[in-house]
């Protein structure tokens, strides 16, 4: 398209995750040897907020709004049950089901009037989009919800848009869900142009709908339909299993995967006894592979179906000294000494953000106790202002509503913020500010406070930080980043966080990772783990419809096509679950694997061993000869 003179700046690429449009960006880049400033590559919600961010006024917000993460998002939904005093009771104490339930009405997968849903929590809701706006903040659906409304409300707005972008195209199609799909279809005119594959559509708990592959050859009938069945990963004997297992499925376009790759090693069953012997298994594999074919840790990948079954497969790793690394566990940016130093950046950058004022205004420890926030927090409620705006009334009040003591501990919170904001919009770069700000709050003493028992985890805390400056550093003096302030700062972290991963670099780690997690990348050698019945398909699914069934399927498809050149299957024969060991049976979609491609793990031992014996016995037999003469 570059080629042939269409202007980047009109063609817009959009994608699931942060990892994908990534790669996407940077093999143009690689391809056409052009810096590409004007073309737009992004995820979904990326493409939502920067659309927010350039018409803000028109729905209300204000400039550099901040969005909410998860945390951000379930301390918020807390506030709003608490606000219509229903914080505790019996069918809101899960907060996680309520904002998940608040996530489908905003993406249009439930409406208020379906069955089951609690109409009271429609209060809590509408308390919880009031809060947001009164803290000048959106949550990740607003980033796609928002734009939508923005769209119908002005279409003069819609139409700005769809005239500088005259030719969209859409990675992972089979991963969108209604609302992005919907998004997709307002913005395209007939330049459009999407890929993805109905067999790897693994995010329903996400949304994600593989019936808009069928609903978007509706809406284009006249489309052209390339089917791209060439693999360039994997083995024919990989291929061939990945194809016998998926062709089980009903609901699905036909389609057959093949390789120019040629034939490949056999995929290897292995039956343990237990868990602890799976584990064993795996560890002592991967260390025998790694010597004897020279390879990397991050050469391999253990695949699971849940983050339940790693402890033990951790233990073995650890005791045979192999490093590696869990996708799914706690990120980076998700720990308690970062998310604090970014609270301050983000109260610095929007006063009004009342849930990071909250999570950093006693931290390090102030004289501000909860008798004076709960004050705080009725007088933003009387005047339907933010935290900071109410304790600017309370700074300067005349009245004795609040202690002179707290006004004293308030005046200096606020001092240090208004300081710190004039310091970081200054013009050292922000990597030294962040760093002045660590030292001006002395974090290093509240570590220590906080850990007096253990000063070592208060300098691995604080190394954290450390390497937080440093990653800020790197990426402001990336040539491309045009732009290494505060605020594009903020939203790269968001966007980052809302994918599964750590966002570190682990190379050199072998890779433990649930399937889910495992989407889009490759491995030499694979291990799924733990592949019984009750695990994959996953007992959750037996019991639901059976179009479940047929995305377990597709799961077990995705993992086994993440290995390049070698895969192995374990299935245990006992397992421990809540106390009590229990009989398994192989996973159903073992069966599925054609049995000229399989090998057991066990049978190969006991050739190895045959061999062994009657290498030992030739020996033995040239060792006499030579011992006659």
């Amino acid at each position: 398209m570059l080629d042939r003179g269409i202007p980047q700046s009109a063609i817009l690429a959009l994608t699931f995750t942060n990892k994908a449009a990534h790669e996407m960006e940077d093999r143009v880049k690689e391809l056409t040897g052009r810096s590409l400033k004007e073309l737009t590559v992004s995820t979904f919600h990326a493409f939502g907020a920067k659309i927010l961010r350039a018409e803000f006024d028109a729905l209300g917000w204000r400039q550099n709004f901040s969005i909410y993460d998860e945390s951000d998002k379930l301390e918020a939904v807390k506030e709003a049950l608490r606000e219509c005093k229903m914080y505790g009771s019996v069918d809101t104490n899960d907060i996680k089901v309520v904002g998940q339930l608040f996530s489908k009405i905003k993406t249009g997968l439930l409406r208020w009037e379906d069955k089951g849903i609690n109409p009271a929590l429609r209060d809590v809701f509408n308390e919880y989009q009031h809060g947001l706006k009164v803290y000048n903040a959106v949550d990740f659906d607003d980033l796609l919800a928002l734009p939508i409304e923005l769209f119908e409300r002005f279409p003069d707005v819609l139409q700005k848009y769809r005239n500088r972008y005259h030719y969209i195209m859409v990675d992972e199609f089979q991963d969108t869900n209604h609302i992005q799909y919907r998004i997709m279809k307002m913005l395209a005119g007939r330049n459009v142009c999407v890929v993805g594959d109905d067999d790897q559509s693994i995010y329903s708990w996400r949304g994600a709908n593989y019936g808009n592959i069928l609903q978007f050859e509706k809406d284009f009938p006249d489309l052209l339909e390339i089917k791209l069945e060439q693999n360039y990963r994997s083995t024919t004997t990989i291929l061939e299993a990945a194809n016998g297992v998926i062709a089980n499925n009903t609901n699905r376009k036909e389609k057959r995967l093949w390789t120019g790759k040629g034939g490949g090693k056999a995929i290897e069953f292995f039956y343990p006894d237990n868990e602890g012997d799976e584990a064993d298994f795996i560890a002592e594999k991967i260390r025998e592979i790694k010597f004897t074919e020279h390879l990397k840790y991050d050469d391999f990948g253990i695949l699971l179906r849940t983050n339940s079954l790693m402890d033990r497969i951790e233990e073995s790793l650890l005791a045979e000294n192999i490093p590696y690394r869990v996708s799914g566990g706690t990120s980076f940016f998700a720990r308690k000494e970062i998310k604090d130093v970014l609270s301050y950046l983000r109260l610095i950058g929007n006063t009004d953000d009342d849930v990071n004022l909250l999570r950093i205004i006693n931290t390090p420890r102030r004289g501000i106790g909860k008798i004076t926030i709960t004050k705080i927090s009725e007088l933003a409620r009387a005047n339907h202002s933010s935290l900071w705006d109410a304790m600017g009334r309370m700074r300067y009040a005349q009245n004795t509503l609040f202690e002179e003591t707290a006004k004293t501990e308030i005046d200096q919170f606020m001092t240090l913020i208004e300081t710190q904001r004039e310091k970081i919009f200054g013009k050292k770069p922000l990597s030294q500010k962040v760093k002045n700000l660590v030292d001006e709050i002395d974090y290093w003493s509240h570590l220590v406070s906080d850990n007096i028992r253990n000063e070592k985890v208060a300098r691995w805390k604080f190394l954290n930080i450390q390497r937080l400056v440093q990653s800020i550093e790197t990426w402001e003096t990336n040539p491309d980043n045009l732009d290494p302030t505060l605020y594009p700062y903020l939203n790269r972290i968001s966007l980052l966080t809302r994918d599964e991963g750590s966002g570190e670099d682990e190379a050199g780690k072998v890779n433990l990772m649930t399937i889910h997690a495992s989407k889009g990348l490759e491995f030499p050698i694979v291990f799924i783990a733990g592949a019984e019945e009750g695990i994959i398909p996953h007992e959750r699914s037996l019991e639901e419809e059976a179009g479940s069934i047929e995305e377990e399927r597709r799961l077990f498809y995705v993992a086994i096509t993440r290995a390049r050149e070698k895969l192995f299957i374990t299935s245990c024969l006992h397992r421990r679950r809540n106390q009590n060991l229990i009989e398994c049976r192989p996973s159903p979609f073992m069966e599925e694997i054609p049995p000229s491609l399989i090998e057991n793990s066990a049978d190969k031992e006991d050739r190895a061993e045959e061999d062994s014996t009657s290498a030992d016995q030739y020996f033995a037999q040239i060792k006499a000869k030579f011992a006659k003469k």
